[in-house]
């Protein structure tokens, strides 16, 4: 096993960064490939709801990798998208080298932010709602079925003494600030990606004059929550033109709104009756109809490998052709279940909410988008728990001259380019790269992004304004 070997460079080099922080254990942390370095893990105690006197302690953890570089910066913290993701686990999995890279600069925190990783302890909740796995249900009574599910689950977390209006990104942030008290700090930079850009908004609203600088990618504005169909159609136009500057490309998709809105319609008038292959071997028949095409799209137009499979999906229905599908869907859910709501992720998404303008846009433009009002299902929530928003004060976008990076891929299927630009209007001293053909997950898709950020640690002018990825490969997989 290949072993980095960490090197504290004396005490009072880096400030709070140099020694361990109170209760903090050192142990060796190891990423999937089998390298390891030696760290410090953490944890400490918050209120579930600072609202609430009465609300019960919870623990929020993290992982602490020491510095090695000579520049004296405050720790980093790592904030991760969803919301719902952890961010030990993007450090193990996802973004090592990264993590590692960005140690150059200063302690980096992977946080575990609140009902995430080796910070949750949320109970995951499975109601008594099912939805109809061989017959026709209506966009209507499908939300309906999954509205009471949320409703279900909302008495259920708090019978299991949670406290639901805890978990939001203005409590998010309250830990944010209260891990930097922990660790001995003034300022901390803040480092995030997607919900992980929304949360450092907020923070920059809470408490700018305690940050530094933050690094962020893939921004998802404080009234962005809930995506614009619009802006979801636009994004296929760029796809489109991908498609369009390579022939062999071009000749077998064509016009992909085309083929998009000629499966939606043969899903709408004749559903397609799949036999879902199960992980433990067994099927189940499932009734797949243009809803689910839909929501499969949803979750797939992220990234460009994610479109890559996409666009094979589509193609094969449009020929007929059904097994990708009952290879695949059994990976994701099984047909007939119960439905099971994840609290944080969910939570979250419901108090940060849209505003009216926001709803009604999102109403008139999903009757004619291609996805519909399907990207974020969060919005089909929309009224059961009001004590759960945030307002619209909380959703005014951010007013700062604290200096931020930030980097867009022009083949983001979730946060995109226009929304982006609006998020990020307030910010004064505000640096943007874009990356061409990049998608939602940028960060490790050049080595030219991480020598951006090292420019912009180290206070040095940007080498340049885009950064160009060649063309992705959407070709359909050969048979």
């Amino acid at each position: 096993m290949k072993k980095i070997v960490t090197t504290v460079l004396g005490l009072g080099l880096l400030g709070s960064a140099a020694y361990a922080a109170p209760a903090e254990e050192a142990f060796t942390f190891e990423e999937r490939g089998g390298a390891a370095v030696e760290a410090y893990r953490g944890s400490i105690q918050v209120r579930e709801n600072r609202n609430n006197p009465d609300s019960r302690m919870i623990p929020i953890s993290y992982v602490r990798f020491p510095a090695t570089g000579e520049h004296k910066a405050p720790p980093i913290i790592y904030l991760a998208g969803g919301p719902g993701g952890s961010g030990v686990a993007t450090a193990k999995y996802r973004r090592f080298k990264m993590f590692m890279a960005m140690r150059a600069y200063g302690d980096v925190i992977a946080l575990d932010q609140r009902g995430t990783g080796a910070s949750n302890i949320l109970p995951e909740c499975t109601s008594s709602q099912t939805a109809p796995t061989t017959e026709r249900v209506s966009d209507a009574d499908y939300i309906a079925i999954e509205r009471a599910a949320f409703k279900e689950c909302l008495a259920f977390w708090r019978a299991e003494g949670v406290d639901v209006e805890g978990y939001n990104t203005v409590e998010n942030v309250r830990d944010v600030d209260a891990l930097r008290e922990h660790l001995g700090a003034e300022k901390v930079v803040l480092w995030g990606t997607s919900y992980g850009s929304h949360l450092a908004f907020a923070a920059l609203k809470q408490m700018g004059d305690r940050i530094e600088k933050v690094v962020l990618s893939s921004a998802e504005g404080l009234d962005q929550t809930i995506k614009l169909p619009a802006l979801t159609d636009r994004y296929f136009d760029r796809l489109q033109a991908v498609v369009d500057q390579q022939p062999a490309l071009q000749a077998v998709y064509g016009d992909i709104k085309g083929l998009m809105r000629r499966v939606h319609a043969r899903l709408e008038g004749e559903p397609v009756l799949l036999h879902v292959k199960l992980k433990d071997g067994s099927v189940r028949d499932y009734l797949f109809q243009r809803r689910d095409m839909q929501r499969l799209a949803s979750a797939m137009v992220s990234d460009p490998w994610g479109v890559k499979r996409l666009l094979a999906l589509y193609l094969a229905l449009d020929n007929g052709v059904t097994a990708p599908f009952e290879a695949m869907l059994g990976q994701w859910f099984t047909p007939g279940e119960p439905i099971k709501l994840d609290a944080m992720s969910n939570l979250m998404d419901v108090a940060s909410g849209m505003s009216e303008k926001r709803r009604s846009l999102v109403k008139a433009q999903a009757k004619d988008a291609l996805l519909g009002d399907w990207l974020n299902f969060t919005y089909h929530y929309d009224g059961i728990a009001p004590e759960l928003d945030l307002g619209d004060a909380f959703r005014a976008g951010p007013v700062s001259d604290v200096p931020v990076l930030l980097f867009s891929g022009t083949l983001d299927g979730r946060t995109y380019l226009e929304g982006q630009r609006e998020a990020t209007s307030g910010l004064g001293n505000l640096t943007h790269v874009i990356v061409e053909n990049a998608g939602h997950n940028l960060f490790m898709s050049s080595a030219e992004v991480q020598e951006a950020i090292n420019h912009f640690m180290e206070g040095k002018p940007q080498p340049r304004s885009v950064i160009t990825l060649g063309l992705p490969d959407l070709s359909p997989p050969q048979q």
